[in-house]
């Protein structure tokens, strides 16, 4: 037996299944229904198969992938390198209840690290490749306070806010889950690789697509329905109005399960995804303790995430800038002050981590959970 608990016929025979070209997961989940396993579908006569999928799915599943023998041999040494690593199938105890609940759940993924978190409550927290400051540490204290209640955090290891809500659960004993879309033996975007090892060692890094699959564009969107189907929320932190984690955020609604989104500047591209979605009946959110209400889960020890009106309290120029981007010039006229001086005191900001220069000369405050 590997120590994903299969032994290696059974393993050949979930691979060929699954990787058989023109047999997709539908038409695998029809011969499961049908025959139970992957080894009593192989088992059966072609007649059966035509039976189910036609004469050409049946002369499809008639012809084991060129590569099995390659993948089998490879998928096996990487399971038996390491004793984190497992393979869950549909069927075995570890396999999440939750995402047998949506329209189109996984048959296999490849796991490294707590394979426990799979059944610990969950909120999927996503949002933009490119997040403003004040966005990134956004996602960063709200998976931490998330991870501090118990919630393990989920998300896909994007660059952005992804990254940030990763790394604020792995400070929380909830920890984190990342769905990549990419073989488990590859790592993308390769600036996370040290997070992933993170990852892999205190929480969770899981992919349904086999060893050696490269980052294609496809895979992405549709791992999305793994991170909203596994988890009880989403909560977006910024989006496009066009962006993955819109799609993210439209198939946890879908599947039933709460829709959370924080509200930004109405001047930034970032914030209209939200917008959009608060619109569509999201729910509007500005501190973490708002979803854990929500979903009626207890906080312990200190408080949540204060107020925005909290940080940088006794600056002025901090209190002019408000909380959306603003440009040095209507700054200078709010506080009747010349440009030169304000920007000389907004570099020292920014070198302090209070203050983030945006694209078109803009200034934004950044508040810390």
């Amino acid at each position: 037996m590997s120590p994903a608990g299969l032994a290696r016929d059974e393993l050949a025979a979930w691979l060929r299944l699954l990787e058989t070209p023109d047999i997709g997961l539908a038409s695998a989940r029809t011969l499961l229904a049908a025959f139970g396993d992957p080894q009593a579908v192989f088992d059966a006569p072609p007649a059966a198969w035509r039976e189910l999928l036609g004469p050409a799915g049946a002369d499809a599943l008639g012809r084991p992938p060129d590569a099995l023998t390659v993948q089998l041999d490879a998928t096996w040494r990487w399971l038996d390198s390491d004793a984190d690593r497992s393979i869950v199938t549909l069927g075995d105890p570890a396999y999440p209840a939750a995402w047998l609940q949506t329209a189109d759940p996984p048959l296999l993924v490849y796991a490294i690290g707590r394979l426990a978190l799979l059944a610990a409550p969950s909120i999927a927290v996503v949002g933009s490749r490119n997040p403003t400051p004040q966005g990134r540490e956004n996602a960063r204290a709200f998976a931490a306070e998330f991870s501090r209640a118990g919630l393990t955090v989920v998300s896909g290891l994007a660059l952005g806010i992804d990254g940030a809500a990763h790394e604020g659960a792995l400070s929380g004993p909830g920890s984190t889950i990342a769905i990549v879309g990419t073989g488990l033996d590859r790592v993308y975007p390769k600036r996370h690789l040290d997070l992933a090892r993170r990852i892999a060692t205190d929480g969770l890094l899981l992919s349904e697509y086999s060893l050696g699959t490269p980052p294609l564009a496809p895979n992405f969107p549709r791992r999305n329905r793994l991170i909203a189907g596994l988890c009880r929320g989403t909560l977006v932190v910024e989006a496009a109005l066009q962006s993955g984690s819109l799609i993210t955020a439209r198939l946890a609604a879908e599947a039933g399960r709460d829709v959370f989104a924080i509200p930004g500047s109405i001047h930034a591209p970032q914030s209209r995804g939200c917008h959009a979605l608060i619109k569509e009946g999201a729910k509007l959110v500005d501190a973490a303790r708002d979803v854990l209400d929500e979903l009626r889960f207890d906080v312990p020890g200190p408080a949540p995430l204060a107020p925005p009106e909290a940080s940088g309290r006794g600056d002025p120029l901090l209190a002019a800038l408000g909380h959306d981007p603003v440009t040095l010039d209507a700054l200078s006229a709010r506080l009747g002050e010349p440009p030169a001086m304000l920007s000389a005191r907004l570099l020292e900001l920014e070198l302090q981590g209070e203050v983030a220069r945006l694209p078109g000369q803009l200034f934004q405050r950044v508040v810390r959970g």
